[in-house]
């Protein structure tokens, strides 16, 4: 089933709401044409906006890049772009036609929903089947749980305007910090210190930083209790050395900017329950997944710009 087109103008002449409309118009195609909603395609495009320096997209509307061995099929002496819809069926590739022109154009917005629409409808509808069909694209299972979390998130909140952040701490608290990152640790072993230490008094809120999911909660004997939340730019923000969690907070509850999710205190460094061998402060971690490993970076200027906004 192939909808109307979708005419658009060169990303570089839009403004970031109108490349956004552009998006979910292109979303709630998909989800007319395959009846899976629209926040799993929503998610697969942003992941892919996240671990791709470059897109095919020929608009840089559309993130998701399928690469052209599978695009045109991996016997397919043509390795160009765009394919008549009939040679590229003959070589088994995956590229589609999504506007009606009987060409597979790997960088038309149009095709490349419409080639997601096939790969993900191939196995069912069913959540174990999107899960499959995003295993067997990505072949990774942290991929195919953070595209699962960030379709919860934009189910949550029914929009592609998620950009917004917080300060860990809320206003009205004294606290201090400075550029930590990188410094050496010595408990459990020589290491690097990922992350920066807010220091607060004990019992102070903690706030998610970023609209994202809980994916950990639980004791760790360096962070003591910890709580990890992924946003969606594929970033782990680590919440460390708490004296305890806010009530409703639980493993896959979708967060937003400023929502307490824990408080201040001194734990780690020992079995579970240890607290105090440091005075009561904030560890705040961020790691980015690029689709193939997740690694620290210092999280001191994301920091300085929240509390910038705070």
């Amino acid at each position: 089933m192939i909808l109307p087109h979708i005419s658009f103008a060169e990303s570089d002449e839009l403004t970031d709401e109108e490349i956004k409309n552009m998006r979910m118009a292109l979303y709630q195609k998909a989800e007319a044409i395959s009846q899976i909603p629209w926040y799993y395609y929503a998610a697969i495009d942003q992941y892919e906006r996240n671990i791709h320096d470059e897109y095919a997209s020929n608009t840089g509307i559309i993130g998701i890049t399928f690469p052209k061995e599978m695009w045109n099929g991996i016997t397919n002496p043509n390795l160009n772009d765009k394919q008549h819809q009939t040679s590229t069926g003959l070589f088994n590739g995956k590229g589609a036609d999504g506007d009606g022109d009987n060409i597979t154009d790997r960088t038309n917005d149009e095709d490349i929903i419409q080639a997601m629409v096939n790969w993900m409808t191939q196995q069912g509808l069913s959540k174990q089947d999107l899960k499959i069909a995003l295993w067997k694209y990505f072949k990774r299972e942290l991929s195919v749980q953070t595209i699962m979390n960030m379709a919860k998130v934009y189910k949550a909140f029914q929009t592609l305007e998620l950009e917004n952040n917080a300060f860990p701490l809320p206003k009205g608290y004294n606290y201090s910090y400075r550029n930590t990152w990188g410094d050496p640790r010595g408990f459990g072993g020589r290491r690097i210190h990922e992350g920066t230490d807010i220091f607060a008094n004990y019992g102070v809120p903690v706030r998610s930083t970023s609209y994202g999911v809980v994916e950990l909660k639980g004791w760790n004997r360096y962070g003591g209790w910890r709580i990890g939340i992924r946003d969606i730019h594929n970033i782990y923000h680590y919440y460390a050395h708490l004296n305890g969690y806010e009530k409703d907070i639980k493993v896959g509850k979708v967060v937003k900017p400023g929502d307490v999710i824990g408080y201040v205190g001194a734990t780690g460094y020992g079995p579970k329950g240890t607290s105090g061998k440091f005075p009561p402060h904030l560890h705040y971690g961020m790691y980015k997944d690029n689709g193939e490993t997740e690694y620290s970076f210092d999280p001191y200027p994301y920091l300085r710009r929240a509390e910038a906004n705070h």
